[in-house]
């Protein structure tokens, strides 16, 4: 809120510089801004009383946009890469999706390995519970479990999440 829109009896105020110029009436505050040609910006609405400020709105919001794009930016953004196994996967192309999920872990990213039950391959669940097992030892040195492998429908599915 700024300028007429704040309506409160009591508030306290900030000068321009920073300095606490003590709690009085919204209209001396007003009154006050205006002298020094500046807005009078509610900082914080929930406090009691109400902190307001003599400042610049547009420069205010500017730098208030800015702090938040720094923010955004700082922020890291984790990715759910999948990998599709089959029971009958082969050692070399077990190795080979290994390595592309070790990429992926060492980017930040986590990790979903899924094995694919077709037809009678639904029969041998147990069996399979040993590929992922391999799929996870060649991923020991980089990666931590956060959800083990779990049987749902016809897809097995294990999270892996890089090692901190």
């Amino acid at each position: 809120m700024i300028n007429e829109q704040i309506r409160d009896r009591e508030i306290r105020l900030i000068g321009e510089n920073g300095e606490q110029l003590g709690i009085m009436s919204a209209k001396e505050a007003m009154k006050l801004a205006r002298e020094a040609e500046l807005d009078l910006v509610k900082i914080a609405p929930k406090a009691k009383p109400p902190v307001c400020k003599i400042i610049d709105y547009g420069k205010y919001r500017y730098e208030q946009a800015r702090r938040e794009k720094e923010a955004k930016k700082k922020q890291k953004v984790t990715e759910v890469k999948e990998i599709r196994l089959s029971p009958n996967i082969d050692d070399n192309d077990l190795n080979t999706k290994a390595n592309h999920a070790r990429k992926f872990l060492v980017k930040g990213d986590k990790v979903k390995v899924s094995l694919r039950f077709r037809g009678r391959e639904m029969a041998h669940t147990g069996t399979s519970r040993k590929i992922l097992d391999q799929f996870f030892s060649k991923l020991e040195d980089v990666a931590v479990i956060d959800k083990p492998a779990r049987l749902e429908g016809r897809n097995m599915t294990m999270f892996l999440s890089e090692k901190r």
